[in-house]
C-alpha cells in the first residue's frame, strides 16, 4: 500500500498530494489569535469537512468549487481508515490566489473597534449611529493578505487587492479582484439568507479562491464553517453588545478572560465548543452529526 505524507500543514488542515488531485484532511486542532492551541477538539475536523461539503453543494450555481468527493472509498487505500473517515476531502488542484476574501454583514470584532475609532471599517465609511452587532445596510467586502502560520493577516483596501493580484498575475489584477469581490458577496448573500431562515445569523466569513488549469476562478479551502465564520443564534439577537456564538469566538472569549491559560483549554470548554459546532451543523443541514 502506498503511504502518504502531508505536503503542507496549516493551523487545522493537512494537505496530501494525490497526483492529479489533493486530499485535504481537517484535524481536530483549533487555533485562536493565529496560535494553535494545545488541545484537540474531538470530532471538530469531521464537522468542518461535512459542513463545507454541504455549502459547496449548495452554492455550485454561483461559482464552481474544488470538491471532488468526501467519501474515502474514492481515495487511495491509505485514507480508508477510521482516522481519515469523515474528515477528508478530495479536491481539484488549484493555483491559489493570494487574497483572503472577507465579507461582513454585521459590525462586530475588529470591524466594530475600527468603526468606534473613526467611523470606517477597512477604509469603508459606514453610516453614523451604528450599534455593536448591527446589521449593515449592505454586506461589505474587506479583503486581506494571507499570512504564514504565526503571522497576522493584514486588512487591505479593494484597490490594494488589485495591486497584489496584478503583481502575481500581470494584466489580470482588476479582473480577478472584481470577480473575487462579486463572488464573495453573492455567496454570502445566498448563504446568509438560507442560514437566517434556519435560526443562524452569519455575521461575517471568509472565502479563498484559486485558478483551475483553464484560468477559471474556483472556490477552494473550506466554506462557511465555525472556524472561518461568525455564527450567531437568531433567537435572542439584540444589537448593542456582543452576541453569543456557535463558532470559535466562544474559545476566543474564554482565552481573553483567562490570559494566563497559556492557550490550554479546560475540558469543559472543549465539550461546549463541540456541542456548539454540532448544534450549528444540525440547524444548517437538518441532520444530526
Amino acid at each position: 500500500m502506498k503511504t502518504f505524507s502531508p505536503v503542507k500543514e496549516g493551523k487545522v488542515r493537512e494537505i496530501y498530494d494525490n497526483g492529479d488531485s489533493l486530499i485535504m484532511v481537517a484535524t481536530d486542532r483549533i487555533s485562536a489569535f493565529d496560535v494553535i492551541l494545545k488541545n484537540k477538539v474531538t470530532e471538530k475536523g469531521a464537522i468542518l469537512t461535512q459542513m463545507s461539503r454541504f455549502w459547496f453543494d449548495f452554492t455550485r450555481d454561483i461559482v464552481p468549487n474544488h470538491m471532488i468527493s468526501v467519501d474515502t472509498a474514492d481515495m487511495p487505500e491509505f485514507f480508508q481508515t477510521e482516522e481519515f473517515a469523515g474528515r477528508s476531502m478530495m479536491c481539484r488542484k488549484l493555483t491559489m490566489l493570494p487574497i483572503e476574501c472577507i465579507v461582513r454583514g454585521y459590525i462586530t470584532g475588529s470591524g466594530w473597534a475600527s468603526y468606534c475609532k473613526d467611523g470606517t471599517v477597512c477604509g469603508i465609511q459606514l453610516p453614523e449611529g451604528l450599534k455593536e452587532s448591527d446589521q449593515l445596510p449592505e454586506p461589505i467586502y474587506t479583503p486581506s493578505t494571507k499570512a504564514e502560520i504565526g503571522d497576522h493577516d493584514e486588512n487591505i483596501s479593494y484597490e490594494r487587492s488589485i495591486e497584489v493580484l496584478e503583481k502575481e498575475f500581470p494584466g489580470k489584477g482588476e479582473e480577478y479582484a472584481a470577480k473575487l469581490r462579486d463572488c464573495t458577496i453573492a455567496l454570502y448573500k445566498k448563504c446568509a439568507e438560507y442560514a437566517r431562515e434556519r435560526g443562524i445569523i452569519i455575521a461575517d466569513t471568509k472565502f479563498e479562491f484559486g485558478l483551475d488549469e483553464d484560468g477559471n476562478i474556483v472556490l477552494g479551502d473550506e466554506m462557511l464553517t465555525p472556524d472561518s465564520s461568525r455564527f450567531w443564534p437568531l433567537e435572542g439577537y439584540e444589537p448593542g453588545h456582543g452576541q453569543p456564538s456557535y463558532d470559535k469566538q466562544f474559545v476566543r472569549d474564554w482565552l481573553k478572560a483567562n490570559p494566563d491559560s497559556d492557550y490550554d483549554l479546560p475540558e469543559e470548554i472543549i465539550e461546549k465548543t463541540v456541542a456548539k459546532y454540532k448544534e450549528a451543523y444540525k440547524l444548517l443541514t437538518g441532520e444530526d452529526f
